[in-house]
């Protein structure tokens, strides 16, 4: 598994192609409450009903509130054979408002 920091994905959000994909593991509440632009929401709980859609991108970026989260998905979709994954395990979304990134509300 392959991990960064959210100043990477940072880094990345102008460069993304249409085979790569964030995926914001909170809740649909922290959500709606601010996300980063383009990102997709599915619950950590959630995300193995995924697993088969996400084999299809080339990578799939996973960040949550500050990293557990994301972790959690991460070897839950390991353990289903999705290898294209990129954990954000340090900082998320509390780095990323912190920083002063855009936020999408929603």
């Amino acid at each position: 598994m392959k991990t960064i920091t959210m100043t990477e994905l940072k880094d990345r959000l102008g460069h993304l192609g249409k085979d790569e994909l964030i995926l914001d593991v909170r809740t649909a509440e922290e959500f709606a409450e601010g996300h980063v632009q383009g990102s997709r929401n599915i619950t950590h709980e959630d995300v193995a009903d995924i697993a088969e859609e996400l084999k299809k991108y080339k990578a799939v970026y996973i960040h949550c509130r500050s990293g557990k989260r994301a972790q959690v998905a991460v070897a839950e979709l390991t353990k289903l054979g999705v290898n294209n994954l990129v954990c954000v395990s340090q900082g998320g979304m509390m780095e990323w408002i912190e920083k002063g990134y855009p936020v999408v509300h929603s």
